[in-house]
């Protein structure tokens, strides 16, 4: 999709589903004919004309300053994920046509391979850890993370991508319990990453796969929510032992643009604490 129909759908579906109590703007009764907020009243909110406001949201960020981007992000209540991204698209407006040409020759591609030092990191933590690249390749994984998600590996494979097992591997809907919310907040982190690096072509082509294989996927990447993927409680439904509750944390790597170790722990001396007990046991045992 192209810049300007990327702010086009990201302004209108902000402005819709903002009603005028959300925005303490009075209202009167009677049948509105738009859904959420008029183009006017958002307009007066963040301060500015009616048709500047019209013009942003037709698509052209070019040369907006920060300062009316900050206006427009609390006009529209952005939270911090929204409001990254949205500077992230009027960047990419700003930018040239011709460096926007040089971009995408020669774009940031997701990392793949991970460090000597890195690796021993992820074999000292007593706890499923892994390291993922932006659209969500696990490059790297010690022992027990390998055993949490054993059913996501294929075959000899010592790598998977995340979202393509949540949409396209039936089995992930058994494993994740709460399978539609990881999948909501799988396609808004995406959804983020493709803001702040639009011209990585191998994101490019996941997003494109997927929106064709998945109606999920599909439905929930034109909704244009974005989300950090920082931190998350999940219950997962392990073939060996069973349901297990776990905490992920996303520790992004200074010294290694594009990766992040996430590891999960479990709430101390709960049930999900002897399950994952006997999945280091079951993982020794089987190595």
């Amino acid at each position: 999709m192209e810049n300007r129909d990327e702010v086009r759908a990201f302004l209108t579906t902000r402005r819709e589903r903002l009603t005028p109590e959300q925005a303490a703007i009075p209202f009167y009764g009677g049948r509105r004919r738009v859904k959420g907020l008029r183009r006017e009243e958002v307009a007066m909110l963040a301060g500015m004309s009616t048709d500047y406001y019209t013009r942003l949201e037709r698509g052209n960020l070019s040369g907006v300053s920060d300062v009316v981007l900050d206006s427009l992000a609390r006009a529209l209540q952005l939270d911090e994920a929204e409001r990254g991204h949205l500077f992230n698209l009027a960047s990419a407006a700003k930018a040239p046509a011709r460096v926007n040409a040089a971009k995408a020759g020669r774009s940031r591609t997701a990392r793949t391979g991970v460090r000597e030092g890195v690796l021993r990191i992820l074999d000292t933590i007593n706890a499923p850890a892994y390291v993922r690249n932006a659209r969500f390749d696990v490059v790297a994984a010690n022992r027990l993370a390998r055993a949490l998600f054993s059913v996501a590996y294929a075959e000899g494979a010592s790598t998977f991508n995340f979202a393509r097992y949540t949409f396209l591997d039936d089995r992930s809907r058994d494993f994740f319990v709460e399978w539609e919310k990881i999948g909501r907040d799988s396609v808004a982190a995406l959804r983020l990453e493709a803001g702040s690096n639009p011209y990585d072509r191998g994101l490019t082509d996941l997003i494109g796969e997927l929106s064709t294989r998945s109606d999920e996927f599909r439905t929930w990447w034109a909704s244009h929510n974005v989300k950090f993927h920082n931190t998350a409680t999940k219950t997962l439904r392990h073939a060996v032992v069973g349901e297990i509750e776990v905490t992920g944390e996303a520790l992004v790597l200074p010294g290694d643009p594009g990766l992040t170790i996430v590891t999960y722990t479990v709430e101390p001396a709960s049930p999900s604490a002897e399950a994952l007990a006997f999945l280091a046991s079951w993982s020794t045992q089987n190595a």
